[in-house]
């Protein structure tokens, strides 16, 4: 085995069931050989084993390993499979640990999770234990953020083969081609008090700082202060939209302009007219209303030590 996937020697006793549950098509270091090898040399026992050809299949898996009494999940993926795991696993004892094998590994950078797959290992297996908050829109739960309008046609757009290919750089492709970012006509209560009416072209919300193409649009959010971050844009064309991303790409969001920003526990959104919401990268359709909440302490997830 090759330096890059072997596990450094750790007097901690690896107990309990492991479970991994994997997008086959994704990869990392040395491939899910070399995660299955490295997990049994570093004192792995029970080990249950799931692939999935697509990140929709994942819930299931989720669901049956912990039914077989899984204490640990190592979700091999991007911010799709994680997500998708995430909803599964709401509220179980069993802890997630994450592989970060995708396109886009939002959700594993903001919690500092490097793409080395023998470190993402030993983080799994003895890294700290942190009890972080979910996003739910309209019943679904989300790691990093959801929106819609813009941002949920931007997503839409940016096919899976687009993605595979050009990566990040997708959504700058697709997002040249919304920028005209169409307004509608949107009201948003935040807490139970209006924050919003008018028309916006878009409608954020931050569970983590950095979102979508790895911008840091949410400077303040923390993924275990018990609140979401909430954004809106009334961006409208090419021009609004450069200075905006621009702002937005330097961790400037609040200073454009065209964006407001605040905090919140449950937010409700209604659309004058059906918008694309998205979550955590994955399009799920059309409404003209949306429910959002936080789910404080509703995930366990295997970290970096603080020092380290």
């Amino acid at each position: 085995m090759s330096p890059s996937t072997t596990v450094k020697p750790d007097t901690r006793s690896v107990t309990g069931t492991v479970a991994v549950i994997a997008h086959r098509r994704k990869t990392l270091g040395g491939g899910l050989d070399a995660l299955r090898a490295t997990l049994v040399s570093a004192g792995v026992e029970r080990l249950l084993w799931y692939e999935v050809p697509k990140s929709r299949k994942a819930p299931k898996k989720a669901r049956k390993a912990l039914a077989k009494g899984a204490d640990l999940i190592f979700v091999w993926g991007g911010d799709g499979m994680v997500q998708r795991c995430a909803h599964a696993i709401v509220g179980a004892d069993a802890a997630m640990a994450i592989l970060p094998a995708g396109t886009a590994n939002l959700f594993a950078a903001n919690l500092g999770i490097p793409t080395d797959l023998a470190e993402a290992v030993r983080i799994g297996l003895y890294g700290r234990r942190r009890t972080l908050d979910l996003g739910r829109l309209n019943g679904e739960h989300f790691a990093v953020m959801a929106g819609a309008g813009f941002d949920g046609d931007l997503i839409r757009e940016a096919d899976r083969k687009l993605k595979g290919r050009l990566g990040r750089a997708a959504y700058v492709w697709t997002g040249l081609r919304h920028v005209r970012g169409e307004l509608t006509r949107t009201r948003i209560t935040v807490d139970g008090a209006d924050w919003f009416y008018g028309e916006a072209s878009c409608v954020l919300f931050g569970n983590v700082g950095t979102i979508t193409g790895g911008v840091p649009a949410f400077d303040d959010a923390r993924p275990d202060d018990g609140a979401l971050e909430i954004g809106v844009s009334t961006a409208s064309g090419a021009v609004d939209w450069a200075r905006t991303l621009g702002r937005m790409a330097t961790g400037r969001s609040e200073d454009s302009p065209f964006v407001r920003i605040t905090r919140g526990r449950r937010v409700k959104v209604r659309f004058a007219e059906p918008k694309t919401y998205e979550v955590d990268g994955g399009a799920r359709g059309r409404a003209r209303r949306l429910k959002v909440r936080v789910v404080p302490g509703a995930l366990t997830v295997c970290c970096p030590e603080a020092d380290r």
